[in-house]
């Protein structure tokens, strides 16, 4: 009798531990404890600590609530002015309801991951190439909006979207290298021709100077004489004033009358 008692007392530690065992947790600091009792969801998910659970009767999952990095493989897309394009981006996000992660979707990561790669396709094919290329920040924005509202259901909070790469086809890269070049070769020719219509406008000013003061342009030769003289030149190229020139053919054609 005693030692039945002895082996009954054995079996019920056994079965004690054994519960124990399986009604324990350690909730990390980063995690929730979703609890469902008689599959019944609990309202409340289980903070950081140590938690019991009455183990067969409730069953404890864990849900990790930091920031999740999901990189999204390339796409294949069709822009708005008919460019294929291959686009992959990168997108964050986190859990902030444990009980909807769990009871609303299957697989919050797998789904979130197929929404980030159908999204990308639809939003980006409502973009040129060129929005594409030089508006990138509006299209993170309008991915970030759309995924965000989608994933909120499932207790879902999607904190960031960027594209990250956006390869085109050869040709194409051909043909936005020679625009580039011609855009280039526009702005030269249109700073080269600010500085022609600059230049003739202190010409201009200069001109309305010289004919206000006639003995400037007298001045202005003797300095130019100075300049030549001081680098000490064999052959000197004396500048004759038209006016001059006029004088003498006039009296040279008085005096042959």
């Amino acid at each position: 009798m005693v030692e039945f008692f002895g082996l009954g007392t054995l079996i019920v530690i056994g079965f004690f531990l054994l519960w124990i065992w399986n009604s324990l947790y350690i909730i990390k600091e980063w995690e929730r404890g979703v609890v469902l009792r008689l599959g019944r969801l609990l309202p409340e998910a289980k903070g950081a600590g140590i938690r019991l659970v009455f183990w067969p009767i409730e069953t404890l999952y864990r849900i990790s609530l930091r920031l999740e990095t999901l990189d999204v493989p390339p796409q294949d897309i069709i822009t708005r002015d008919n460019v294929s394009v291959k686009v992959n981006a990168v997108c964050y996000f986190r859990v902030v309801e444990a009980n909807l992660a769990l009871s609303q979707v299957q697989n919050y990561q797998y789904a979130t991951s197929q929404l980030a790669q159908t999204t990308l396709r639809s939003v980006v094919g409502q973009f040129e190439l060129d929005e594409i290329l030089s508006q990138r920040e509006k299209v993170n924005a309008k991915l970030q909006v759309i995924l965000d509202q989608d994933t909120e259901p499932w207790g879902i909070k999607v904190s960031k979207v960027e594209v990250k790469q956006v390869d085109i086809p050869e040709q194409m890269q051909r043909a936005i290298a020679k625009q580039a070049e011609a855009e280039r070769e526009r702005r030269a020719k249109i700073i080269h021709a600010d500085g022609e219509f600059e230049a003739s406008a202190k010409l201009a000013e200069a001109a309305k100077v010289l004919e206000t003061q006639p003995s400037a342009i007298q001045l202005r030769y003797l300095q130019t004489l100075t300049e030549i003289g001081v680098e000490k030149n064999t052959t000197i190229v004396f500048p004759l004033p038209i006016d001059i020139i006029n004088s003498w053919m006039k009296a040279s054609g008085g005096n042959s009358r």
